[in-house]
C-alpha cells in the first residue's frame, strides 16, 4: 500500500544570487519555530554552510536534497526521510530558480527540486533600483515553466514606505501575492569569507545572534498567515522516506555483524562540512559514530577502528591543525596500521605533508597551498581502483569546491578519474586504506561506502 506524507511544505527561491534566500528561509524557519512548530530545514544543492544556520534555527539537522549528487529519483526519499515528525518543511533554495549543473537543463536547479516535491515557491526579490519593472521580472519566472507554481513574493531590499507602495501596486497589477517585505537589517549580516559565508561552529554567539535577527526580521516583515496557508496548500507526496538500513539491504550490504567499531567523525571548527546521512549510514552499517575535534582534542577516541574526515576550513585553522602535533601522530599512526580512512577536501588537506608551510598529518607525500582561483563544480567520476570505499569501476557524481592546490594532485594509486567536464584526469589518492580526495559524494547515493569502510573498521579489542 502507498503511504502518503501531508507535510506542508514551502521552497525558498529568487531571480539569483545576493537576493536574501538565506536570510528569509532561516529567518522563516526560526520564526515558525518561535510559534511552535516544529520546522525540518532543507537546501538545494551542496552548500555544507547554510544547512548550519537552518539547524541552529530549527533544533534539527540541516539536510540537502541534491539531484545531481543522488539522483532524482531520491529527492523525495530524502525530503520525506528529514522531514519526518514536523509540522512544516521549509527549503531554501540555490542560485537562481532555474539555475542548474552547468549546460544540463533544469538538472539539480531549486525548480527541478520544487517540482519533485510538488511545492509552493516563495520567491525573493531584490526590490532595489526597480518599481514597475518587477513586476515584469517575476511574471517572467512565474509563466516560464508553468510546471513551477509561485505561491506569492517577499520583497527585499526594500528602501521606503514610498518605494514599497510602488512595488505593491506593480505586482497587484501583476496578480502576485506579496508575502512580505524586508528592509536592510545589519544585525541579520552574516560574515563571508572565501568559499561563502563564515560557517556557524566559528561564529557562535554571533551566529545566534543573525538567526535571532533574521527571525525577528521575517515576523516583522512578513505575513506569516499567509505564508502557512501557502504551505498547508501543498498536495500529500507519495514518496517512501529513505531509509539508513534499507538503503544497504538494497546494496547488498547489510550491517556488519559482531562488536560495533567505532569511526571517529572529525567536527569543530575546522571540519564543517558533512552531511547527515553519512553518520546515519555509518550507523546503520554497524558503526558506533564517535566525533572529535582535531583543533582541541589531543587523542582519537576511545577504540578509534576508523576515521572520517570531511570538509572544512584548515586553511584558516592551519597553524592551530598544526600545534595539535599528539593528534596529527595518531591519525598517522592509525593510517599505517591500515583502519581505513576516508577524507574529503579539508580532510585530504590535513592527512598531506604540509598546509601553507605548516606540518600536518604527514600520511600522504603531497604539499598543499591556498590559491587566487576558486575550484567549483559537479563532477563525473569513477573510482581508478579498489578502494576502502568503492571497487573499481563505480561511477560517483561528486561536487568540488576549494581555493587549494596539492602538489602532486593524485597519487600512484588515484582515487577517481574525472570524466567530466573537461579533459580526463586522475585525482586523489588511495593509499593502503586510506582514501582521500577533493571530491565531496553523498553516501546517500553510494550506501556501500559506509558499509565498505565498517567492514574494514578496527574492532574494539583488536590490535590496530
Amino acid at each position: 500500500m502507498v503511504s502518503t506524507l501531508r507535510i506542508p511544505r514551502l521552497v525558498v527561491a529568487a531571480p539569483s544570487s545576493g537576493s536574501g534566500k538565506t536570510t528569509v528561509a532561516t529567518g522563516l524557519m526560526a520564526a515558525f519555530t518561535a510559534r511552535g512548530l516544529t520546522v525540518s530545514p532543507h537546501k538545494a544543492g551542496p552548500d555544507y554552510i547554510d544547512p548550519g544556520y537552518h539547524a541552529l534555527a530549527t533544533g534539527r539537522p540541516g539536510r540537502n536534497l541534491d539531484a545531481y549528487l543522488c539522483g532524482t529519483e531520491l529527492l523525495g526519499p530524502l525530503f520525506a526521510h528529514g522531514a519526518a515528525g514536523a509540522d512544516l518543511a521549509v527549503v531554501e533554495g540555490v542560485m537562481g530558480l532555474y539555475d542548474g549543473a552547468a549546460g544540463q537543463g533544469e538538472l539539480a536547479s531549486t525548480a527541478q527540486l520544487a517540482k519533485a516535491l510538488r511545492a509552493p515557491v516563495v520567491l525573493v526579490v531584490d526590490g532595489s533600483s526597480q518599481s514597475r519593472s518587477v513586476a515584469a521580472l517575476v511574471h517572467g519566472f512565474a509563466s516560464w515553466d508553468p510546471e513551477v507554481r509561485i505561491g506569492g513574493v517577499i520583497l527585499n531590499k526594500v528602501g521606503s514606505d514610498r518605494h514599497e507602495e510602488l512595488l505593491r501596486e506593480a505586482l497587484d497589477e501583476a496578480g502576485v501575492d506579496v508575502l512580505g517585505v524586508l528592509r536592510r537589517t545589519p544585525q541579520a549580516a552574516t560574515p563571508s569569507r572565501h568559499l561563502g559565508l563564515v560557517p556557524v561552529a566559528e561564529r557562535e554567539p554571533d551566529a545566534v545572534a543573525a538567526v535571532a535577527a533574521m527571525a525577528e526580521q521575517v515576523r516583522a516583515g512578513c505575513d506569516l498567515d499567509a505564508l502557512w496557508a501557502l504551505a498547508r496548500s501543498a498536495p500529500p507526496l507519495t514518496d517512501a522516506p529513505w531509509d539508513p538500513a534499507r538503503a544497504l539491504a538494497g546494496a547488498g550490504t547489510p550491517p556488519t555483524a559482531g562488536p560495533r567499531p567505532v569511526v571517529a567523525v572529525a567536527g569543530g571548527a575546522a571540519f564543517t562540512f558533512s552531511y547527515a546521512e553519512h553518520a546515519e549510514l555509518l550507523t546503520a552499517a554497524g558503526a558506533e559514530v564517535v566525533p572529535f575535534d582535531p583543533l582541541r582534542d589531543e587523542r582519537l577516541p576511545e577504540s578509534t577502528g576508523a576515521l572520517v574526515i570531511g570538509g572544512g576550513f584548515p586553511e584558516v585553522y592551519a597553524p592551530e591543525l598544526s600545534a595539535n602535533a599528539a593528534l596529527r601522530a595518531e591519525v598517522a599512526a592509525l593510517a599505517a596500521a591500515g583502519a581505513p580512512v576516508a577524507a574529503e577536501c579539508a580532510g585530504l588537506l590535513y592527512l598531506a605533508r604540509e598546509l601553507d608551510g605548516a606540518p600536518m598529518c604527514g600520511v600522504l607525500d603531497a604539499s598543499a597551498r591556498m590559491t587566487e582561483r576558486l575550484t567549483l563544480g559537479y563532477r563525473d567520476a569513477v573510482a581508478v581502483g579498489d578502494s576502502v570505499l568503492a571497487p573499481a569501476g563505480t561511477r560517483v557524481f561528486g561536487h568540488e569546491f576549494h581555493r587549494t592546490r596539492l602538489e602532486p594532485g593524485a597519487g600512484a594509486e588515484p582515487a577517481w578519474g574525472v570524466v567530466r567536464p573537461g579533459p580526463p584526469r586522475t585525482e586523489g589518492f588511495v593509499q593502503g586504506c586510506v582514501h582521500a580526495s577533493y571530491l565531496h559524494v553523498h553516501w546517500a547515493a553510494l550506501p556501500t561506502a559506509a558499509a565498505r569502510l565498517v567492514a574494514r573498521a578496527v574492532r574494539p579489542g583488536a590490535a590496530v
